[in-house]
This record gives C-alpha cells, sequence and structure tokens, in this order.
C-alpha cells in the first residue's frame, strides 16, 4: 500500500486517472444513461417478448380455428357422402321398381298381343272351317239333291251354318 501513495509511482498516476475517469463519468451521468438505455433495452426486450408471446397465442388461437374449421369440413363430407350414398341408393331402388314396371307393362302388352293374335288366328280357323265346310256341303248337297231345290237347301245350310259358327 505504500506504494500506491508514492506519487513517483505509476500505479498511484494509473490510481488518479482511474479516479478522475470515474469522477468525470458520475458528473456527465454516464451512469444513468447506461441505465437508461439498458432499461429502455430492456423494455424493448420485454415488448418483443410480450409481442412474441400475444402473436403465439394468435397462431394457437388461429391453428385451433384452422383445425375445428378442418373438423367440421371433413364431417360436412362425410354428411355429404352419406346422403350422396342415402340418395343413389333410393335412386337405384327407384330404378329397379320402374325397370320391373316396365318389364311388367311389356310383358303384359305381349300377352295381350298374343291373346289377340290367338283370337284372330281361332277367329281365321274358324272361318276357314266355315267357308271349307260350306263348300263340302255345298258339293254334297248338289250331287244329291239337284235344281232348286238343292240352291234352297244349300242356301239354308250355309245361313245355319255360319251363325253356329261364329
Amino acid at each position: 500500500m505504500h506504494d500506491l501513495l508514492d506519487p513517483t509511482s505509476t500505479t498511484f498516476w494509473v490510481l488518479i486517472s482511474f479516479s478522475l475517469f470515474v469522477a468525470m463519468l458520475m458528473y456527465y451521468g454516464v451512469p444513468a444513461v447506461i441505465g437508461k438505455a439498458l432499461d429502455a433495452r430492456a423494455d424493448g426486450i420485454r415488448k418483443e417478448l410480450d409481442d412474441a408471446r400475444k402473436l403465439r397465442e394468435d397462431a394457437q388461437a388461429l391453428l385451433a380455428d384452422y383445425t375445428n374449421k378442418a373438423r367440421e369440413a371433413e364431417n360436412e363430407a362425410r354428411s355429404i357422402i352419406e346422403n350422396a350414398k342415402r340418395e343413389a341408393e333410393a335412386l337405384a331402388s327407384e330404378s329397379r321398381k320402374a325397370l320391373a314396371e316396365s318389364l311388367e307393362r311389356r310383358s303384359k302388352l305381349a300377352e295381350d298381343k298374343i291373346a289377340r293374335a290367338e283370337a284372330q288366328a281361332v277367329s281365321e280357323v274358324r272361318a276357314a272351317a266355315v267357308g271349307s265346310a260350306m263348300l263340302a256341303a255345298e258339293k254334297l248337297l248338289k250331287a244329291r239333291v239337284p235344281g232348286a231345290t238343292g240352291d234352297a237347301l244349300i242356301n239354308e245350310a250355309i245361313a245355319g251354318l255360319k251363325g253356329k259358327l261364329n
């Protein structure tokens, strides 16, 4: 310590210079400026942290919102698919029913057409049978009963035969 108070020692002058430097810093308020700068920097960092925290919360809220919307969209898509399946099944059922009804109508029309054709064929066969029977009766009567009496009998037989066959 003896060396510190000796004015010829360099340590003494370093101590004096350092003391003057610290005194000037105090006089000009450098520690207050540095403190204010550090406080301002701390406030800036605190503000940035608060902003980052707020952004994070907003991002989490947005993520939750989009997750809910995605879930709702998925449920809606599932509902649309189920409705489409039900509608397709109903349409297929209606189509099968309409096809069955159409086939039944066509079958009925075909049966009616066949019945008409049968009736017409029976009618034609009867007409052919009547015609053949009349020719045969006419030939028989002409061969057995000649003259006007035969013609009268033939006409009477034809009229009676037509009434019985129709």
